[in-house]
């Protein structure tokens, strides 16, 4: 009987960049064409942004394309974490996870050759309520437009224009979301617990 490594190998696909090791890859998406979008924040190192093992001196968006090349979107973000693509994949949205002032969502648009144009606020944390846990994290955009992103309170509730319908309350601090196939339930995760709720 051959070894488990045999029969199921682990591949890495990226794992550095320009020689120097990622710091925790994170959250992550797929375009139509099968290009890779990912967050690189230093949440996943035991002492994160001051871990001595730390080998990058920055914290990236990057895409690793269906052909396998590598490339820095940018470096401009301090905490980068949930990420999604619009609807006709034409703009990224990407969370700032630093809580405080720099709290916030971006956009950014997908020029033709791939790379990204200067980014745009999205939406920033002025309407946490006091009392509120959590900072921009996780991300989902439904297919018929509507932007899932979780934050302090909860899942916040977008258009893919900006504007703010509303807030799902959790009591909880809330890290990440996604929806079914069909668009009808949300599930997201919310401390020790794996919620749902029903979509109209």
């Amino acid at each position: 009987m051959l070894p488990s490594t045999t029969r199921n190998p682990i591949i890495t696909v990226a794992d550095n960049w320009e020689g120097k090791r990622f710091n925790s890859p994170n959250d992550a998406v797929y375009n139509s064409q099968g290009d890779l979008f990912f967050t690189d924040p230093p949440y996943g190192m035991e002492s994160g942004s001051k871990d001595p093992k730390r080998e990058m001196d920055f914290t990236g968006v990057f895409k690793l394309s269906a052909g396998g090349d590598l490339t820095l979107l940018t470096d401009e973000m301090t905490h980068p974490n949930g990420i999604a693509l619009s609807t006709d994949e034409s703009r990224l949205f990407v969370a700032n996870s630093a809580g405080g002032e720099e709290g916030k969502w971006m956009v950014f648009g997908i020029k033709e050759d791939g790379t990204l144009g200067e980014g745009e606020l999205f939406h920033d944390m002025s309407g946490k309520k006091e009392g509120d846990l959590g900072v921009p994290d996780g991300m989902e955009i439904r297919k018929d437009g509507i932007v899932f992103a979780t934050g302090a309170g909860g899942v916040w509730v977008f258009t893919e224009e900006g504007e703010h319908l509303g807030t799902i309350k959790t009591g909880q601090r809330t890290s990440n979301c996604t929806v079914d196939d069909k668009g009808k339930y949300l599930y997201f995760t919310a401390h020790m617990y794996v919620m749902r709720i029903r979509l109209k």
